[in-house]
């Protein structure tokens, strides 16, 4: 009696398996029949017969099918996403279906239509069914690339790269891939192989020396953004990241080329623009043109208030650009600050003599240990010149005054434009040690500029 009833168990589930065997093989001779019906019968005549038994039968599955073709090839994405979400979600009812085909087209319609979070779902449907699927891989890392999930999108345009190992345009999405996952020395060889069958792809040039910059490979990033300088759609960036490299190795002058050729391009990107401006400013104070920079700054200041420091830096710099001397004794080299503080303590002292004894540079600061001589009297003066604009604290100010004692000068001075904490003006009380701060200072500078 089991027996029995095994075998028409077994039987029947050959009868289902044949049966649907059968309709697969139709399916399979439809499928080859509608690229011919559409070539002897027209799209139009076709979709027309399609939609007369779909209008009987809403999921005739031979109609939707030749109609989702006919969609698909036209890239009608909104009706090719509609027809194979319906096919989708009556599969279960019908096992003729090719899950993997709608779940792939429904995930390329979607990616099509913008609908990024539907695609990714619809073709991870599709991938955990067909794991080696290319297209699916494919259109997964893009629409993976668009969700700024890189690593993801790099694993999907791998397995293609496996597929289909000579494909460029898989190499060109998994070099951009591995660049922006910031894998910049895995992305050089799939970039490389891009330029070497499309040299004029400006794109994957410019990502290419950003990503030899990463690798530590500067020269040749360098060569390849000047190259780029000139170009309307890449230059203004290639010429912002070649003044960088240029300011970096202090070659002020070329970076100033760079920065300048980027402001002559035609529609430079406001961001872009800005950046360009700001640190060209930098580099011309770095040259101390102090003149041009607020120029720049100022124009910044017009386009975009508060932007980064420029507020700070023009009143700054105002300040300077009006007294030749304020900025010799922040920005210039170290001779010619000596050579301003010699200045300054000869016209400190009115109507004197000043005999220069031992002058000791430091860092930040100048110390000059001098002889002055006046019809009145005479003494041996130390000066200290602090060239930073931080506030100095009595620890600096008691180191002063211990050196003053131990090289015996009967008075010392300390000078800074940052000035001096309340602390420190605290010590010197009853102290042979003068502090003279940014005020003052600015006014004996102006003083050089008229007698000097």
């Amino acid at each position: 009696m089991i027996i029995s009833i095994l075998i028409a168990v077994i039987v029947a589930l050959l009868l289902i398996a044949i049966i649907v065997g059968i309709k697969s093989i139709k399916r399979k001779e439809e499928k080859k029949d509608v690229s011919v019906k559409i070539q002897k019968k027209g799209k139009s005549a076709i979709l027309k017969e399609a939609e007369k038994k779909l209008a009987h039968d809403p999921h005739n599955i031979p109609s939707l099918e030749t109609i989702g073709d006919i969609y698909y090839g036209e890239k009608d994405w909104e009706k090719v996403w509609n027809i194979y979400k319906t096919l989708y979600d009556i599969s279960t009812a019908h096992p003729e279906i090719d899950i993997i085909k709608c779940a792939l087209r429904m995930g390329i319609a979607a990616y099509g239509l913008g609908k990024n979070e539907d695609a990714v779902s619809a073709l991870m449907l599709c991938i955990k069914k067909d794991p080696n699927n290319f297209d699916c891989n494919l259109f997964l890392g893009k629409a993976l690339m668009k969700a700024n999930t890189f690593d993801k999108a790099v694993y999907c345009f791998k397995k293609c790269k496996v597929i289909q190992p000579e494909n460029n345009e898989v190499n060109m999405l998994l070099g951009t891939a591995l660049y922006k996952a910031q894998k910049y020395r895995d992305c050089l060889p799939f970039l490389k192989r891009v330029l070497d069958e499309n040299p004029g792809n400006k794109e994957v040039l410019f990502d290419m020396a950003v990503a030899m910059t990463e690798c530590g490979m500067g020269d040749k990033a360098l060569k390849v953004f000047m190259h780029l300088r000139p170009d309307p759609e890449y230059g203004p960036q290639a010429c912002l990241e070649a003044g960088k490299m240029h300011e970096r190795v202090k070659d002020f002058a070329s970076a100033v080329k760079d920065y300048e050729i980027s402001m002559r391009l035609p529609s430079v990107p406001e961001q872009i623009m800005l950046q360009i401006k700001y640190r060209l400013a930098n580099t011309y104070i770095a040259m101390n043109d102090i003149s041009k920079a607020l120029t720049l700054l100022r124009q910044i200041q017009a386009a975009k208030p508060q932007y980064k420091d420029v507020d700070a830096l023009v009143a700054r710099y105002a300040e300077l650009n009006q007294n030749k001397n304020l900025q010799t004794y922040l920005m210039s080299g170290t001779s010619d600050f000596v050579a301003l503080c010699r200045k300054f303590i000869a016209t400190y002292y009115k109507d004197s003599f000043v005999k220069v004894e031992d002058v000791q540079v430091a860092s930040e600061s100048v110390e000059i240990i001098c002889e002055v001589e006046t019809p009145k009297w005479e003494a041996k003066q130390m000066f200290r010149f602090y060239r930073t604009q931080n506030v100095i604290g009595d620890i600096n100010v008691r180191d002063f005054h211990s050196k003053l004692r131990d090289t015996k000068c009967d008075n010392g001075v300390c000078i800074s434009i940052g000035g001096f904490s309340d602390s420190a003006h605290k010590y010197i009380d009853g102290r042979p040690v003068d502090l003279i701060e940014k005020d003052e200072l600015v006014k004996i500078l102006k003083r050089i500029n008229m007698f000097s």
